[in-house]
């Protein structure tokens, strides 16, 4: 325990934190602060659009002097928090964290870490070297159902892990929102490739389960079904400005953000912070220039559809993930096999099942059922828990099972950057030492 993280615990007082970035995944992280004000304090805000930043500001009763346009501005300023929440995107995570380890904070990052590996292994030189805390943001650890899990495995009730097989499969509401129509549509653009931007926190939650490094990574997917020359006949480029087909289209832009309010907080400038739109306002903005608008076969997205990967470790055990876009339900399942038993489970089931072998005459083997509390999103009420162990960390007490060092986070993301090298030049990738 450092002398800073000493002294917290003496004081008991809350660690103070300035957000940077003042997007959803951020405010959802500080909304901590309002449920536990003696754990968590907002007293700063970095944001380059003005508005969000006149927002966020007000939203936590900042002095306009705390309320900075850019990182630079921020760092070069006199020192008035511990830590920091960094929600930029993507692209923006390695360059803003930098100066703020460099300065001295503490840092909560919003994986994934970096869009090369080469930039996530400068960060995590910088953060050796400046003795800061860095904690990224695998929320799917702190999942009930995912934690629950790890603690069957570490108290070996399953022995061994042999293999381990996970699927993700995104909504089809969730893949036109965020992977056709918006941010991370394209790799050019947001500089991730899906499987990092969509399964960074599986591919954690797999080293994470396994303990160890991987060693080797295969994987195949591509663009299969949002074309333009897969669009349906009659299909118009916006979907209320040109589009006959819009009322009978289950990607309808009218469906998905008015008539069922999906995704609001990407859909229409800064809601999560409070500005709200008229449905007047809304279906004009739909129809002329926002994003969100457009037909989902008509956009300019590149990132696949779907993809496997599939990974062996070093310790010998292999696993495999897929993700399929556009499925009709959103579910992340897992099933581990171990040389004692096995684990299986739906997250959004919020249950999983433990077997072994039972060779007794009449039987095949036994099983048992654990239910577990599942809140409605997609992380299994990992966020705030997430946001809980940070404060934990920061105030030098004992986190939970799901914390996790910056050096084994890099793990998860050498197997998505491989998968993706792998992917595009056909070949199987082997992981070097960090």
């Amino acid at each position: 325990m450092n002398r800073k993280q000493d002294e917290r615990r003496m004081e008991s007082r809350p660690v103070s934190v300035i957000i940077v970035g003042a997007g959803h995944r951020s405010l959802l992280y500080a909304s901590y602060a309002a449920e536990h004000p003696e754990e968590l304090q907002i007293v700063g805000v970095v944001e380059p659009d003005p508005v969000r930043r006149r927002l966020a500001g007000k939203r936590f009763g900042l002095e306009d002097r705390h309320c900075f346009e850019t990182v630079d501005q921020l760092v070069n300023g006199p020192v008035f928090a511990e830590a920091v929440i960094n929600g930029t995107m993507d692209d923006l995570h390695v360059q803003t964290t930098l100066p703020l380890l460099k300065a001295g904070y503490d840092v909560l990052l919003e994986k994934p870490i970096a869009t090369s590996e080469q930039e996530m292994l400068q960060l995590y030189q910088a953060a050796n070297e400046s003795g800061r805390t860095v904690m990224v943001c695998h929320v799917l650890r702190y999942a009930p159902f995912y934690s629950a899990i790890r603690q069957r495995i570490a108290s070996g009730e399953i022995g061994e892990i042999v293999n381990i097989q996970t699927s993700e499969h995104v909504s089809y509401h969730h893949m036109a929102v965020s992977y056709i129509r918006g941010k991370w549509n394209s790799a050019e653009s947001c500089k991730s490739s899906m499987l990092m931007a969509k399964c960074c926190h599986d591919l954690d939650m797999i080293s994470w389960m396994v303990g160890d490094k991987p060693k080797k990574v295969s994987s195949f997917g591509s663009l299969m079904q949002f074309k333009p020359e897969h669009a349906p006949p009659g299909a118009g480029k916006r979907c209320l400005a040109d589009c006959p087909i819009e009322e009978s289209c289950v990607y309808s832009a009218r469906k998905h953000y008015i008539h069922q309010g999906r995704w609001g907080f990407y859909v229409w400038d800064n809601s999560h912070l409070g500005r709200e739109l008229t449905v007047e306002e809304k279906l004009e903005a739909l129809r002329m220039d926002n994003p969100y608008g457009r037909c989902v076969w008509h956009c300019d997205n590149d990132v696949v559809d779907h993809q496997s990967v599939i990974i062996e470790f070093k310790n010998g055990c292999t696993a495999s993930h897929n993700m399929v876009g556009a499925t009709s339900r959103p579910c992340r399942t897992i099933h581990i096999i171990g040389t004692k038993g096995e684990i299986t489970g739906i997250l959004e089931d919020g249950s999983f099942v433990v077997r072994h072998p039972d060779p007794r005459q009449g039987h095949e083997y036994t099983e048992e059922r654990f239910q577990l509390q599942v809140t409605n999103d997609s992380h299994g009420g990992g966020d705030l828990l997430l946001v809980a162990d940070f404060v934990r960390v920061l105030r030098g007490e004992e986190p939970s099972i799901s914390c996790t060092s910056l050096k084994k986070s890099i793990y998860g993301h050498q197997i998505g950057f491989a998968g993706e090298q792998s992917r595009l030049e056909g070949r199987t990738i082997q992981i070097g030492e960090l």
